[in-house]
């Protein structure tokens, strides 16, 4: 079987690294050809330019392109008779592109039921209600999960159930009142927690599936015995052996988890992570990670998520970017590494796309004044034909750049080295003119489902480039 033989569209300045990493990414399977299409930059090219000036190598079967090229792949693939494809946005990604055959992950499939509930839901109107769920859903909510505070009437229950199922919504109602579980059944609730074997009668009141709870913490054999006698019914429920908060049980608490799958192989379960996520001073990505590992594990089938913490207001979103990410892992058998990064909020696996040595080598072709700013492991770099400067620290920049006068000019350089500095210092990947990626936890317009959307950014934005762009109707 012979090399796919592969073209590499770039630009003069990096036409040298391209080369070199060519040379890396050859072997008995793979053939890659550097093409050179005739711009200094390859982010000004465009299917216009691509379309006078390529001259396509022999026997090409695929051309890849600058993950930032948002040019018309299909009209190019028709003109040249071969693929046209986007490879990743930094050079340093092509050997983990062409090493998944350059397929991005499918994240449209989950097999978890997000759970998110509205905690001051007794305090808030019926209109503020529907508006928080709305916004819920937005961030992956499956089911809107109305919290009930201990000695507070909430008079207006029955209306917001009906509400939000006009609305379209499935609701829960998460009452330790026995009489406001069998209100929120009667008037249509899809869910209630918590029953317990001595409140099995509650069920009956209406269609909603309970969630089974131990009638006191820790107690696994009354949750199996709840289990069974909703089987017995031929009835649907919700398994929650309970997570405790970590120093108070969670270690013991997790081990119920895996108890009980091993028991119950087919029980569908709920788990709860308000105790571990609103109750540990820690960013919550890295814990639903891990919270997520145990639950595609195990298979269980519904999480119950809460945003009352400030430090916890993205969980939602997290949780519904890990469902995801986990179970196309689980799908193809792999570690959760390489599906979207979507849990990389302070850090990024490669955030450092050129060696110093290779900046020194750019920054002495640059010829014209434009300040170029990258980041490698020795800190910030800033350079243009007049000079090249290194450190980490925005204000040790400043002497050296030329823009008195230019007030636009230094707040674009201020907002630049200053974006380079933090993900300097935290690890992160940096692009000039590009936001931050923060995965879930913290969009940015240049987020990585952005990307991959058609529309030509122009290279080289200025601060008046970004105010026209920000005036423009999206």
């Amino acid at each position: 079987m012979s090399a796919e033989r592969v073209a590499l569209l770039t630009g003069s300045l990096a036409e040298q690294r391209v080369a070199r990493m060519a040379d890396e990414l050859r072997n008995d399977a793979l053939d890659p050809v550097v093409v050179n299409i005739g711009v200094k930059v390859a982010a000004l090219m465009t299917a216009e330019i691509i379309e006078r000036r390529l001259k396509m190598p022999d026997a090409v079967d695929r051309v890849v392109l600058p993950g930032r090229f948002r040019g018309d792949l299909d009209r190019l693939s028709d003109r040249f008779g071969a693929q046209f494809e986007r490879g990743p946005e930094e050079l340093a990604d092509l050997p983990t592109f062409f090493g998944q055959g350059g397929v991005e992950p499918d994240l449209s499939r989950h097999d978890c039921l997000i759970f998110a509930e509205i905690v001051d839901a007794t305090g808030l109107s019926v209109e503020e209600i529907v508006a928080r769920a709305r916004m819920l859903a937005v961030d992956g909510a499956d089911v809107i999960d109305l919290g009930c505070m201990p000695d507070t009437t909430f008079p207006h229950l029955e209306d917001s159930i009906a509400a939000l199922a006009e609305a379209g919504f499935r609701v829960s109602v998460d009452s330790a009142d026995g009489e406001e579980l069998a209100r929120a059944n009667r008037a249509g609730a899809s869910y209630l927690l918590s029953l317990n074997e001595n409140t099995l009668g509650i069920a009956d009141e209406g269609n909603a599936v309970p969630v089974l709870v131990p009638s006191s913490p820790g107690d696994m054999a009354s949750l199996l015995r709840a289990m069974d006698a909703m089987e017995a019914r031929g009835a649907p429920y919700l398994a929650d052996p309970i997570l405790d908060p970590i120093h108070f049980g969670f270690t013991e608490s997790v081990v119920r988890y895996a108890e009980l799958r091993r028991q119950r192989p087919e029980a569908p379960i709920l788990m709860g992570i308000g105790n571990v996520t609103e109750l540990t001073d820690a960013d919550t990505t890295g814990i639903n990670a891990i919270l997520m590992g145990m639950i595609s594990e195990l298979r269980i089938a519904a999480v119950l998520a809460v945003q009352v913490s400030p430090h916890c207001r993205t969980a939602v979103r997290e949780f519904d970017r890990a469902r995801r990410e986990f179970f196309a892992a689980r799908e193809a058998n792999s570690l959760p590494q390489g599906f979207g990064g979507g849990l990389m909020a302070l850090r990024d696996r490669r955030p450092v796309t050129s060696t110093a040595s290779d900046i020194e080598s750019l920054a002495g072709q640059i010829r014209d004044p434009n300040y170029r700013i990258q980041v490698s492991e020795a800190g910030v770099h800033v350079f243009n034909r007049d000079g090249h400067w290194v450190a980490a620290d925005p204000f040790d920049h400043f002497p050296h750049l030329a823009v008195e006068g230019d007030a636009a000019h230094a707040f674009y350089l201020g907002v630049e080295t200053a974006r380079a500095e933090i993900a300097f210092r935290l690890g992160k990947r940096y692009a000039q003119d590009e936001g931050l990626r923060f995965g879930v936890a913290a969009g940015t317009s240049e987020s990585v489902e952005e990307a991959h959307k058609m529309g030509f950014k122009e290279a080289g934005a200025t601060l008046a480039a970004k105010r026209g762009a920000k005036a423009e109707p999206s």
